[in-house]
Order: structure tokens, then C-alpha cells, then sequence
């Protein structure tokens, strides 16, 4: 009977992981929620790096891209996904587009050295050493790209790297919708119509 008792933790361990492989089967690898799309940016004030150092200007991730649309783009000097991408940001510059960069979890120095060898995409690179941003932003890891129009909302979201060009094309067109028209003023409901 008291070998029995010892075998009951193992057939339950056994029990758990058939479940556990069961449900990763029947999960959609590719699904990956986008919660924040058509969701402000959250308020998160984050040092600029400035030739390997943080700070010592502060700027919210919101209003980096001083009322222009934007593309915020979360990576790390040991992301080796972000090394895959990088080329598709390089070319983002090039198109004039506005990328904001925010270094996750990484230190100054590293993400400078990383900037360095494969060249700078960013507008501007904003230190999240802690990781405040991916949590305000929901992330499930790096790199992550959002499409942020001109108000600070979330148009579009790309989780993992950018390695076609219709995922970058995909980012590049949310930016591109017109914002809703703000409701007219008094003065110019008031104007007779023409």
C-alpha cells in the first residue's frame, strides 16, 4: 500500500505534463495579442542616450516623435533577433521615416557599441534599463515595433523582427491613415457653408 503513495506524485506529474503538451499543440504559435493597438502610448519618461550614457535629458516615449507619426522600436544589444532586423530599420531611415528606439534591458554602453558596428536607424534611442516601457507596453519580448500616429496611439504593433519588407510595409501604412477630423470649433460652425 506504501508503494502506491509513492507512486501517485509521479503518475499526477505525468497527468500535468500530457495536459501541458496538449494545450501547446493546440495553440496558435503565430497569435500574439495586440492589446495596445488603438491604445495611447503610456506615459513612460526615459533618459536619452547620448554617446554611451543615459541622460542627462528625459523624454516621454509618447511625445518622442514631436507630433509626428513614429515607429517605437524595442531591442537590445544582446537581442540577436534585433541584429536580423536592423537592415530593415537602416532603410526606414532612409525613407525619411521617424524610428525611436528604446533600448530594453540593456546597459548604455552596450546598446552605443551595438549602434556602432551596425550603424544608427534611430531618431533618437531612449535607456529602459529596468524595462518600465515593455511592461507599460505590454511586450512579450524583443524586438517589438509599434506604429505610433501623430497623437501618441497605437496604430499598428509588430512583435518579433522585421524581416520582410511587407512587415515593414504593413507598420508603414497604419502610419500613413489619415487621423479622424477633430470636430469643428464654434466659430466654424458658424461660418455659412460655401
Amino acid at each position: 500500500m506504501n508503494r502506491w503513495l509513492a507512486v501517485i506524485p509521479l503518475v499526477a506529474l505525468v497527468a500535468l505534463t500530457a495536459l501541458f503538451i496538449g494545450w501547446s499543440l493546440k495553440r496558435d504559435p503565430a497569435y500574439k495579442p495586440d492589446a495596445a493597438v488603438g491604445q495611447t502610448v503610456p506615459e513612460t519618461v526615459l533618459p536619452i542616450l547620448s554617446d554611451g550614457v543615459a541622460g542627462p535629458q528625459n523624454v516621454d516615449i509618447r511625445t518622442a516623435g514631436v507630433g509626428r507619426p513614429m515607429i517605437v522600436n524595442l531591442f537590445a544589444s544582446w537581442c540577436a533577433p534585433c541584429r536580423i532586423e536592423h537592415p530593415r530599420l537602416l532603410a526606414l531611415k532612409e525613407r525619411g521615416i521617424a524610428v525611436v528606439g528604446v533600448a530594453y534591458k540593456d546597459e548604455p554602453e552596450a546598446t552605443q557599441a551595438f549602434l556602432d558596428e551596425l550603424g544608427d536607424p534611430y531618431a533618437m534611442v531612449l535607456v529602459d534599463r529596468e524595462g518600465r516601457a515593455g511592461l507599460d507596453l505590454g511586450v512579450s519580448g524583443v524586438p517589438e515595433s509599434f506604429a505610433v500616429d501623430a497623437m501618441g496611439r497605437v496604430v499598428a504593433k509588430s512583435s518579433g523582427p522585421l524581416l520582410t519588407d511587407a512587415d515593414v510595409d504593413r507598420l508603414v501604412a497604419a502610419l500613413a491613415v489619415a487621423p479622424p477630423r477633430l470636430p469643428p470649433t464654434a466659430t466654424e460652425r458658424s461660418r455659412p457653408a460655401q
